[in-house]
């Protein structure tokens, strides 16, 4: 494998020096991006390119052809591909997002579910890592990335996206030892899948626990943080004589920050709900923080972008352990421009904080 040319991102994750924050952007090969919707359209469909190394290459650099200061490519995938591996049947709708053919809803359900074989169900993810490793040429490096086993035994048991995951919460609540077992499927699974990740060639992982949310206090630790914990601790800790840093990002998990910054993860993603300041005061130097602005400020223009990265960087204050990011990832309805914009002025105003 090629040297890191831009090791920025890795090093700001382990907080050493950098020369400025790095940079990079959830959702960054994405529908906002014309060159994406073209290559989406040659594929027919969303897991036709998701299932297509080399198309997942193509998106996955888009953007780092586009945005010369991004500092990180992050897998083109779905976190709902082990679902789909383990018999459920993913497909979307248009305007409705991810559907199962099949949910889960009772023990006997459960009891079926197979845990992931890396070696024949998901090989075309690990084959896209592969890929995407040696066309970047060490560019910059590569984040592998997974959904969280409670984010997706919520989709597994509502059968798509959901507002108040009343079946998931009944099952979670009524008959806990039942769900444990999904969750437990869940932790193998996701283990096995990002080690064939770090294997293939990812030089960090994130795991995306999209709905945690959702839980009340206690649930979160029990169902969310305690399984992501016991993933973190039994992935591949270096690869290639490198330390492979984790990355846990819970949206709405602000609350939870000291117990996240527990969980041997290496940086904590922030939503923008959250204080940088307050986020960086109560983990000190335990984590890096990634995050965080409103993916909406992109909707504005470019000096407004400007004012809210400004507002962002100053918050976090001087020092290394800073990644920015979105809060969430970028939407379908930002501009080309004004991500452009973004970019530029994190490269530009991070110096003065290095």
């Amino acid at each position: 494998m090629s040297e890191l040319k831009n090791d920025r991102f890795l090093r700001a994750l382990m907080r050493q020096p950098v020369d400025r924050t790095p940079v990079w952007m959830m959702r960054q090969a994405g529908r906002y991006l014309p060159e994406y919707r073209a290559t989406r359209e040659r594929a027919g469909n969303f897991m036709g390119l998701c299932g297509n190394p080399d198309m997942a290459c193509e998106v996955t650099l888009q953007p780092l052809d586009r945005y010369p200061q991004i500092d990180a490519a992050i897998l083109f995938s779905d976190i709902l591909t082990i679902p789909d591996a383990m018999g459920l049947g993913l497909y979307f709708e248009t305007g409705e997002g991810p559907k199962f053919s099949k949910v889960v809803s009772t023990e006997k359900d459960i009891d079926a579910l197979p845990v992931v074989d890396m070696d024949k169900d998901l090989t075309y993810v690990t084959d896209a890592v592969s890929l995407i490793r040696r066309e970047l040429n060490g560019r910059v490096p590569l984040i592998g990335f997974s959904g969280s086993p409670w984010t997706l035994a919520t989709y597994m048991i509502e059968g798509g996206s959901s507002k108040d995951y009343a079946r998931t919460k009944e099952l979670m609540y009524q008959q806990p030892q039942v769900f444990h077992k999904l969750i437990d499927k869940l932790v193998a699974s996701v283990t096995a899948y990002l080690n064939a990740q770090i294997m293939a060639g990812a030089q960090a992982v994130q795991i995306f626990d999209s709905w945690g949310g959702a839980l009340s206090h206690s649930a979160y630790h029990e169902f969310s943080l305690a399984p992501m914990q016991k993933i973190v601790d039994g992935l591949i800790k270096e690869h290639d004589g490198h330390p492979i840093p984790v990355i846990l990002f819970t949206k709405g998990g602000g609350q939870w920050l000291t117990s996240m910054a527990d969980s041997g993860a290496t940086a904590l993603g922030l939503d923008w709900t959250t204080d940088i300041a307050y986020a960086r005061h109560l983990v000190g130097d335990k984590v890096a923080l990634q995050g965080n602005m409103d993916p909406a400020i992109l909707y504005t223009n470019p000096q407004r972008i400007r004012e809210e990265v400004s507002t962002i960087l100053q918050a976090y204050g001087n020092g290394s352990g800073h990644i920015f990011n979105l809060g969430h990832g970028v939407t379908p309805h930002a501009t080309p421009e004004n991500v452009g914009a973004f970019f530029e002025a994190v490269e530009e105003l991070s110096v003065d904080y290095h």
